[in-house]
């Protein structure tokens, strides 16, 4: 079995409603089997910051940290909270490696 990145956005008030959020769109849309690549295969996340990031800047610290710290296909996800355009200050990116 392999791995495969993965990246996904996910806007809810907080981010574990965000990260269940994240992995139900997944499962629907790739199936329950497993081995999907994506955060269907995650069932736990940690803050990669803790602070609000504006997108460009989160995804910097994703390049920086997606081989190394989230590379672990069977470990958790990151999440980074990012400010967007409109100041919605609830979007989350989700990121890692998933086995496939």
């Amino acid at each position: 079995m392999g791995a495969q990145d993965f990246q996904i956005y996910a806007t809810e008030s907080t981010s574990k409603k965000a990260f269940k959020k994240a992995v139900e769109e997944s499962l629907y849309s790739y199936g329950h089997g497993g081995y999907t690549g994506t955060i269907a295969e995650k069932s736990t996340f940690t803050m990669a910051s803790l602070t609000v990031l504006p997108e460009e800047k989160a995804h910097q610290l994703i390049n920086a940290t997606v081989n190394t710290t989230y590379g672990d296909k069977w470990g958790p996800a990151g999440c980074i909270q990012i400010q967007t355009a409109d100041k919605q200050l609830n979007t989350y990116i989700f990121y890692g490696w998933a086995s496939c």
